[in-house]
């Protein structure tokens, strides 16, 4: 029976919400004339339209391979590549980027603008390092005016979003850094305290382990700026010391211009996402420690969602394996995964996001030189949650993660074995240094084949892992869990914005629910599997996201669900574990009357959107 029903259910749109989000955003209209009349259509498109970067004599063959991993929702692209590949539309084919690195002038500031403003124009969310503007307080060096500080230029930046999405079914999507040094840090990190305030942006804190260590050990902190860029008057005495700062090869002297303590300030950023949801937190040295182009790069910023990890103008090529289309026999003792079909599919899955860096268009030349430099892609996985129900796992068990990480295991190694071979097939990415490439502790973990491969034939990605939030392709592909999140509710209402820019309201059903009634009918009990987000301990989210770490290369879009009476001292406590089991970030959402509700759970009351992730705030 499972196999006459779980075809189906894959196949078609079985809630209203998923034809709503194929027909808002990713259905291809020319003006009134609509060119997609069905998901199938819109899969031949994208396959067409990747399969173009191929030799022409072959492109037929893959377009059909492209079309078969597309068919049921078994790989799901990026939203952009859904809404845009082998369309007339003037759009990127990438999610996201890191901007470029704002220069600390006011040409430099509105040269920035625009360029986010013509990056947001084709589609791409942004995220930006606030850090090299100078402190509120401080003399500008030519004119004499006295700085306002970063936040304030980051109001700027918040109405052009508004402005320029103002209407459709898309909403911009943002994130804005700021080092843990910077001495504008505590304005920034109590920025989004009124409500109303810089509503696209999510806000994270660039964490040194300098810090956590001064945290640690109570000591003191300083608040430092680069000397150079500092009038001396009005500067005071302070001592220099030496940072590496955004934007700089190596350490520059700063001037010191507060201390605090390193323990109070840690608790101040902790205290506001304890109250507010924001600020997220970036392991920012351990980033840079395990990435992979470390010999070239300098990373300071994330994608709005933060499974990404970029240098400026760094881009997001994003797609995800829809794991629930590989459960074979699901809800019985003989419940399994298809892994040679997830193997197949990851091959076929990387060649098209690979070849979506040839296709696309680019808002800036900037972008186009690092995505053709790097060919950075980031495959992750969607629907964790309702397949581990399907095979009968418990989301805080020991096995469910263990199942988890095979999983991603398997999917990073075959990634980077077909990445080996395209390299042998198309060459290697512009920007690779064999030697140096090796030493990256993330290659270093692989496999010996793997490594002997990459020293015999290069490879064609620099990066190849990366799990994003999936929160709108999730929906599209009737409703699977979203990433690696548990399941938020079984039913729901969820506001969804349609073409008019107008919200509207669908009672959803998660998919593994949806497909055991259809096994089983409404009145049989539900197996012990069936656990959601609000009845796990936040070490089970922060233990699933450290098993999944190690196999990739990217970063994990992840939001803890903490109870809402869980105390403070217990709430701090989880971000040292990130910290201590190599996580490159966290982020933290606990219930508070001081944020609306954008998702209601039915059987639970209500309940309010995971930050950075609701479907509003996605840059899909």
């Amino acid at each position: 029976m499972a196999t006459e029903v779980l075809p189906d259910l894959g196949t078609h749109f079985h809630e209203p919400v998923s034809w709503h989000v194929w027909d808002a955003k990713y259905r291809y209209r020319e003006g009134n004339v609509v060119r997609d009349q069905t998901i199938e259509d819109t899969w031949r498109r994208v396959a067409r339209a990747l399969a173009a970067a191929e030799p022409e004599s072959e492109r037929a063959r893959w377009a059909e391979r492209f079309y078969q991993v597309l068919y049921g929702f078994k790989f799901l692209p990026g939203g952009r590549i859904l809404a845009g590949a082998g369309t007339r539309h003037r759009v990127t084919l990438f999610n996201c980027f890191v901007m470029g690195i704002i220069e600390d002038s006011l040409d430099g500031i509105f040269d920035s603008l625009k360029e986010g403003a013509l990056t947001m124009q084709q589609g791409g969310g942004v995220g930006y390092d606030f850090s090299t503007l100078r402190p509120a307080g401080t003399r500008a060096r030519t004119t004499g005016t006295i700085a306002s500080g970063p936040v304030s230029f980051m109001h700027i930046w918040d109405a052009m979003c508004a402005t320029l999405l103002s209407t459709g079914a898309r909403r911009g999507a943002m994130m804005a850094t700021l080092r843990c040094d910077h001495p504008d840090i505590e304005t920034f990190v109590t920025a989004k305290h009124r409500p109303g305030v810089l509503t696209h942006f999510n806000l994270s804190v660039q964490v040194f382990d300098e810090f956590m260590e001064a945290v640690r050990r109570d000591a003191d902190w300083p608040l430092v700026f680069p000397a150079a860029a500092l009038e001396d008057e009005g500067m005071g005495d302070g001592p220099i010391v030496y940072r590496r700062w955004t934007g700089t090869d190596g350490p520059v002297p700063c001037r010191v211009l507060r201390v605090v303590k390193a323990r109070a300030l840690w608790e101040q950023i902790l205290r506001a996402t304890y109250d507010y949801a924001e600020p997220g937190v970036l392991f920012i040295d351990t980033i840079n420690r395990m990435n992979n182009l470390a010999y070239r790069e300098h990373i300071t910023a994330t994608n709005p969602c933060g499974e990404q990890p970029l240098p400026p103008y760094g881009a997001c090529d994003l797609g995800s394996i829809n794991l629930t289309r590989f459960v074979r026999a699901p809800f019985t003792p003989e419940a399994d995964l298809d892994w040679e079909g997830i193997r197949e599919t990851v091959a076929v899955a990387v060649r098209m996001l690979d070849n979506v860096i040839d296709v696309s268009g680019f808002p800036l030349p900037a972008q186009a030189e690092q995505a053709r430099g790097t060919r950075r892609i980031g495959l992750g996985i969607t629907g964790l949650a309702d397949a581990l129900i399907m095979l009968g796992l418990h989301y805080a068990s020991e096995e469910a993660r263990q199942l988890a990480a095979r999983v991603m295991q398997t999917i990073c190694h075959t990634a980077y074995r077909t990445s080996i071979a395209l390299a042998r097939e198309k060459g290697v990415f512009p920007f690779f240094e064999r030697e140096r490439y090796l030493e990256s502790p993330f290659i270093q973990a692989l496999p010996e084949d793997i490594r002997k491969g990459i020293a015999t034939y290069g490879i064609r990605n620099s990066h190849l892992l990366s799990i994003a939030p999936t929160g709108t392709i999730s929906l599209l592909a009737n409703n699977v869990s979203s990433g690696i999140e548990p399941v938020f509710a079984y039913r729901y209402t969820r506001y969804i914005l349609g073409l008019d820019g107008e919200r509207r309201a669908y009672t959803l059903t998660d998919y593994a629910l949806r497909l055991w009634q259809r096994l089983h009918g409404d009145s049989e009990m539900l197996p012990e599997a069936f656990v959601d987000a609000q009845h796990l301990d936040p070490y089970d989210h922060l233990k699933m996201q450290a098993a999944l770490q190690p196999y990739v290369d990217g970063a994990i879009s992840k939001t803890v669900n903490v109870p809402a009476d869980t105390p403070f001292n217990a709430f701090r406590q989880l971000y040292d574990w990130a910290y201590d089991h190599g996580l490159k970030g966290c982020t933290t959402y606990r219930p508070s009357p001081v944020r609306g509700a954008v998702l209601e759970a039915i059987t639970a009351g209500v309940a309010e959107s995971t930050h950075c992730c609701s479907i509003e705030r996605e840059a899909d």
